[in-house]
């Protein structure tokens, strides 16, 4: 089985909070074949110092401004030689050592060119407490015209999808990760397996978490997104995902 790589991408700038949480959930992995490649956008606090303390631990680690996030995860797949794809933000961090084994027996076992999770947004201040659960396993397809999607962190994709069908487009300043989730899943129908598990754990403020200014830039971005790749959508379709994010609030408060 450890004979599929998986290359684990991690985009980071003036992390140096929180770094150390997602290099040791990685490094602690129970699967031995992981590549393991960290893309800083040249930091001026101590990230750079934690990231080269692990020494050869770190696959590739390379330091240096860039032109954004998105442009930074290009960065990484083309300096991956993985098999298998996957990105994890500097401020969250994998559920178990077993996360990466359970991914890569998938693969094994059912041939899918993606597979995707389940996740927990746990609060910055305190990891030991759940704010909500971002499950998706009621996604499809479809569910992307509504501008929802998995868990970006959860999704692992086979690296010949991003040779055949392209990178993130930096025409997505915020969105591009959807844009190449439509792109993949929709426009190239992809084999996907969803896996009933949680993959990660995502710390409160992070990248999903913005203004409503920002709702409404993503919302216009995925809309384009849709459009680009022959996705029937509309601004009503994709606003309502934002009612539905302070349903699944509503009831995670509820539920504590």
């Amino acid at each position: 089985m450890n004979n599929l790589k998986i290359s684990i991408i991690t985009v980071c700038f003036n992390s140096e909070e929180f770094i150390k949480y997602a290099i040791d959930s990685v490094l602690n992995q129970t699967y031995s074949n992981i590549e393991y490649i960290i893309i800083d956008g040249g930091s001026s606090d101590r990230t750079v110092e934690i990231v080269k303390s692990y020494g050869s631990k770190i696959t590739k680690f390379i330091s240096e401004k860039d032109k954004g996030i998105y442009d930074a995860m290009n960065k990484g797949i083309n300096n991956s030689t993985g098999d298998i794809i996957a990105i994890l933000n500097s401020d969250d961090f994998y559920d178990n050592p077993n996360v990466i084994s359970n991914i890569a027996t998938c693969f094994l076992l059912n041939y899918p060119d993606g597979i995707y999770g389940d996740l927990n947004v746990v609060y910055r201040d305190d990891i030991s407490r759940v704010k909500r659960q971002y499950l998706s396993n009621k996604f499809t397809v479809n569910s992307l015209s509504y501008g929802i999607m998995p868990g970006h962190a959860t999704i692992f994709l086979k690296r010949e999808l991003f040779d055949k069908f392209g990178f993130y487009s930096l025409k997505y300043p915020i969105s591009a990760d959807f844009e190449l989730l439509v792109r993949f899943f929709y426009a190239n129908n992809i084999r996907l397996q969803y896996l009933p598990q949680i993959v990660l754990k995502a710390r409160t403020g992070g990248v999903s978490d913005n203004s409503f200014f920002t709702k409404l830039k993503i919302s216009k971005e995925i809309i384009r997104a849709c459009k680009e790749n022959g996705l029937k959508t509309s601004l009503f379709k994709v606003n309502l995902r934002i009612l539905i994010k302070l349903v699944l609030l509503l009831r995670a408060k509820l539920k504590h």
